[in-house]
């Protein structure tokens, strides 16, 4: 059961309208890494959680929060466009530019809001939308959700590591103090989160319940071992070979680190089989001769039989 406080986390409004900028925080809501996507794949991992208490309980706590950062976006947002001048958008279909300027109107704002997403205007009544900055949907695509603990939590890191890094270019890109006193707030959470992934990361190998490599109830033994720690040059240069994970003991404490400076490919030139007819693909080379001996037809060298 979920329960709404109408009162937001964290908030702070803009000193003035940006319907360029309010395009541009689109992203942070409806991302690849915004805030929808991680709210979905935090709360379908609690949902999905087989595990200990903890984890799911915590799971459940940051989703929720998540789903506060939204509301604090979207109302953003809608202060943003809030006065959008549509007015001045229905002149401009003649010419804005020399018409601000006649008018004594900053051409600039002109220019600026005939930029602005026409979906906040058509679509949300200059409200936000669940999509990114060029107005894609959002897609259920984004989120991670495995059963396996470690492997979800690798992945929770990598999303706030993405997340925070465009909060912190969309920082950069406003000089509005109530748009930073926000941004400001959600980065600290983000940087929370980042920290706390990797604390509940070190807390899973800790207590022995997932282990590297991920799955680590695979049995090794089916694997092939003699292959699982070396590094294999595949570009020109050598420089890899100066990386921690070339030489030394394998971060996983189970294998050693091997350099292959020329590796060697392991299997044969691929050769695929005769398409079946029915289904009036592109056929091989045509054959080369009828061999009545076997009953069978000889394809470059290829017997089939049939």
């Amino acid at each position: 059961m979920f329960y709404h406080t109408k009162k937001l986390q964290y908030f702070k409004p803009p000193e003035k309208p940006d319907v360029i900028y309010a395009m541009k925080i689109q992203e942070l809501i409806g991302g690849t890494f915004g805030e929808m996507t991680v709210m979905m794949q935090y709360l379908f991992q609690g949902w999905n959680c087989r595990g200990p208490a903890k984890y799911k309980d915590m799971l459940l706590d940051v989703g929720t929060e998540e789903i506060g950062h939204i509301e604090m976006l979207a109302t953003m947002i809608a202060h943003l466009l809030d006065k959008a001048p549509v007015k001045v958008q229905e002149e401009g279909a003649q010419d804005a530019v020399v018409g601000a300027v006649m008018g004594g109107s900053n051409p600039r704002d002109v220019i600026m809001n005939a930029a602005m997403n026409p979906q906040h205007a058509i679509v949300s009544g200059l409200g936000a939308t669940p999509s990114d900055s060029v107005g894609y949907p959002w897609n259920g695509r984004f989120i991670v959700a495995s059963g396996n603990l470690l492997a979800d939590f690798r992945s929770n890191l990598h999303a706030e590591s993405q997340g925070r890094l465009q909060a912190v270019r969309m920082y950069e890109m406003s000089n509005d103090p109530g748009v930073r006193v926000l941004l400001s707030f959600m980065i600290a959470r983000d940087t929370m989160h980042q920290n706390q992934w990797l604390a509940a990361i070190e807390d899973l190998e800790a207590e022995g319940i997932e282990t590297t490599p991920v799955p680590g109830s695979f049995p090794l033994d089916l694997e092939k071992r003699e292959f699982a720690y070396q590094f294999w040059n595949h570009s020109e240069g050598t420089e890899s070979s100066e990386g921690r994970w070339a030489k030394g003991p394998s971060m996983d404490g189970k294998g050693e680190f091997e350099y292959v400076e020329n590796p060697k490919p392991l299997g044969p030139e691929p050769h695929l089989p005769v398409a079946d007819p029915k289904l009036h693909g592109t056929p091989g080379p045509l054959p080369a001769q009828v061999n009545p001996s076997n009953g069978g037809t000889v394809v470059d060298k290829t017997v089939i039989k049939g």
